[in-house]
C-alpha cells in the first residue's frame, strides 16, 4: 500500500520520519536540531531564511509527528493525484511557508504589544526571542486539508473522537472555527497561526490558479491526465480538478455566457452519436425489408458498408 502512494507523499513522509528519528538520535548526543533548523523569530539571534523550509520537517514529539503524517498520507495522495508532482510540490512548500509568515507576523504582533523592544537596552533581546521557534508540517498539512475539502465538500470523512461520519465541508469549516478560537484564547505552545496561514495561502494558491487557467496560460485547464506512474488518473479526481481550475464562465461568439457545466462532455456526444446511427440502420433495413437492397441510394449503402465495418 505504502508504494502505491503518489511520489511526493511517499518521500515527504519518509523524511519527515526520518528526520524525526534523527533528532531523537541528536539529542541523545547534545544536538537539538530545534536550535538550528527551526523557525526563529524574525528578531531572534539565530533566525535565517532558509529556516521557513526547513522548519516543516521536525517535530517536537511522536504525536506531533503522527498526527501531521496521517493527515498528509489521508488527504495528500489524493490532492496530489489531482494536481500532478510538480504542482504539489508547489502547492506543499507555499502553504509551509505561508504559514510560517503569518507566524511570524503573529509573533511580531506579541513583540509590539507587550513591548519587549523596550527591553533592549537592558538585556539581549536577541537571545531570548530565540525560544520563540515554530516547528512541524501542521501548516503545510491544513493547506492540503483545505484543498480537498473544497474538492469534495459532500465526501464524509469518520471521526476518530468520536466516531461519527462529517462531510468533508464541514470537517474544514469547524477545523478552521477551532483555530480562530484557539489562537486568541489559548495561551499553549501550539501555533495556531500557522495553521490558519496555511490554509490561507493554500487558498491563495487555488484561487490564482484558477485565474491563470482563466488566461489560457496553463494550458486548457491545468491539470494532469496521468499519475506519475502513467495510470490514468481517476475520473472523479480529473473532474474536481476541471471544476477547481476551470473558468467559471466563458462567452461564446454568440454573445451567450456559458458555464463549465453547460459543455457537452465527449461520452455524451459519442452516445447520442451513436443512437443516431442507430436510428438510420434501422431506417435502413426496414426500406431493404420493404423495397429490397437495389431501392437504397448510394449514400446509404456507403453507409450500411461503413457501419458493418465498426
Amino acid at each position: 500500500m505504502f508504494k502505491n502512494l503518489p511520489i511526493v507523499t511517499r518521500n515527504l513522509l519518509v523524511i519527515n520520519c526520518v528526520v524525526y528519528l534523527l533528532q531523537l538520535v541528536l539529542e541523545q548526543r547534545g544536538t537539538d536540531l530545534t536550535a538550528s533548523l527551526g523557525l526563529h523569530f524574525v528578531l531572534a539571534d539565530h533566525f535565517n531564511p532558509v529556516q521557513f523550509v526547513t522548519y516543516m520537517f521536525l517535530h517536537g514529539s511522536f504525536t506531533h509527528l503522527f498526527f501531521n503524517m496521517f493527515s498528509l498520507w489521508m488527504f495528500g495522495r489524493i490532492v496530489e493525484q489531482a494536481m500532478g508532482t510538480q504542482r504539489f510540490i508547489v502547492f506543499w512548500l507555499v502553504c509551509g511557508i505561508g504559514a510560517g509568515l503569518c507566524q511570524e507576523m503573529w509573533q511580531t504582533g506579541q513583540y509590539l504589544a507587550e513591548g519587549l523592544y523596550q527591553y533592549e537596552r537592558v538585556i539581549p533581546m536577541g537571545a531570548v526571542l530565540d525560544s520563540w521557534t515554530t516547528i512541524g508540517a501542521s501548516g503545510a498539512c491544513y493547506g492540503v486539508l483545505l484543498a480537498f475539502g473544497m474538492a469534495y465538500p459532500n465526501e464524509r470523512i469518520m471521526l476518530l473522537i468520536p466516531p461519527i461520519p462529517i462531510k468533508a465541508k464541514y470537517f474544514v469549516v469547524g477545523y478552521a472555527a477551532i483555530e480562530v478560537v484557539s489562537a486568541f484564547t489559548s495561551s499553549g505552545n501550539i501555533a495556531h497561526f500557522a495553521h490558519l496561514g496555511g490554509m490561507l495561502f493554500g487558498w491563495l494558491a487555488i484561487v490564482w490558479w484558477r485565474r491563470k487557467a482563466r488566461r489560457g496560460s496553463t494550458g486548457r485547464y491545468g491539470y494532469r491526465t496521468t499519475t506519475p506512474s502513467g495510470r490514468p488518473v481517476t475520473a472523479r479526481i480529473r473532474a474536481w480538478w476541471q471544476r477547481l481550475t476551470a473558468p467559471k464562465m466563458k462567452v461564446t461568439p454568440g454573445g451567450k455566457p456559458q458555464t463549465f457545466k453547460d459543455r457537452q462532455p465527449d461520452y455524451d456526444y459519442n452516445s447520442r452519436r451513436s443512437r443516431e446511427d442507430q436510428e438510420r440502420i434501422d431506417a435502413i433495413l426496414l426500406k431493404i425489408k420493404q423495397s429490397g437492397y437495389q431501392s437504397l441510394t448510394d449514400d446509404e449503402k456507403r453507409f450500411l458498408f461503413t457501419q458493418s465495418r465498426k
